[in-house]
């Protein structure tokens, strides 16, 4: 029960369809059966409520929110919904990513680049800037944003790369400038994953067979030539949003197999 008489807003906590789980859905799942009561965001409400399922089933206590986190209008409701639900906001998990229709820098369209900019970057200021008072408030919060390791490796996906290094940036600046309200602030970057988002995304883009991108990604990971798993990203944002990491704040921590260690 290492969430035990927590609050937790997991932004993304539903999934792209596919035959495994994501990130969000994962770390929402678990939040749930150490003990907190989850509130759980996406743009798609039925995909929210398949997690809420998956939750109730095993006993656990949460709720489905619709909001488009682009929106500040939306991340204002959500955070004012999960304080009038549980009257207060003790974690906030900010899950939320796209790539489709990212490339290098002289094919990028602009309205790509601006697209995924919202969704990866301006979606965590949103959310952060309306929890930020509730948590300051109380004196205390975890805030745990998801990045990625195309923020530090060579990828050829520009906005994508450049959004989740902004991720970072600012992953930093609230760290630092929070630390004295008694809130963490961290961030998890994942590396190749075997998640739907991954998966059934990049093989649907690409028209690759699923089986023949598992097997080139599972090529690419130094630790075990096998990709991670939602539970991995899971258990990494449990550790950092429980109190066992109370001295913790400001880390950028790859969940990678490896993969960013390769660097230099």
């Amino acid at each position: 029960m290492r969430a035990l008489g927590k609050v937790a807003a997991v932004i993304g906590a539903g999934q792209t369809p596919g035959e495994t789980i994501g990130n969000g859905r994962a770390t929402a799942i678990l939040l749930a059966r150490e003990g907190a009561k989850v509130m759980l965001v996406d743009c798609r409400l039925e995909s929210a409520r398949e997690t809420q399922a998956m939750i109730e089933e095993e006993g656990g206590e949460c709720f489905s929110f619709e909001a488009d986190v682009t929106h500040e209008s939306d991340c204002r409701d959500l955070v004012a919904a999960c304080v009038e639900r549980y009257g207060r906001i003790d974690i906030l998990h900010n899950n939320v990513g796209i790539g489709g229709g990212d490339a290098g820098p002289t094919r990028l369209e602009e309205a790509d680049w601006d697209r995924i900019m919202s969704v990866n970057l301006k979606s965590c200021f949103l959310t952060c800037k309306h929890a930020l008072p509730v948590m300051r408030a109380q004196a205390s919060g975890s805030i745990v944003n998801i990045s990625s390791v195309a923020a530090v490796c060579s990828v050829g996906i520009v906005a994508y790369k450049t959004s989740k290094a902004g991720m970072n940036a600012f992953t930093h600046s609230l760290a630092t400038g929070n630390a004295r309200h008694g809130i963490r602030v961290n961030a998890i970057m994942p590396g190749l994953m075997n998640t739907p988002m991954a998966i059934e995304g990049i093989s649907q883009a690409r028209g690759i067979d699923r089986e023949a991108l598992i097997s080139q990604r599972d090529a690419s990971v130094p630790l075990g030539a096998k990709m991670g798993t939602a539970w991995d990203i899971a258990h990494a944002a449990l550790f950092l949003h429980s109190d066992e990491a109370k001295f913790i704040t400001g880390v950028i921590l790859p969940v990678d197999g490896g993969q960013s260690a390769r660097i230099g």
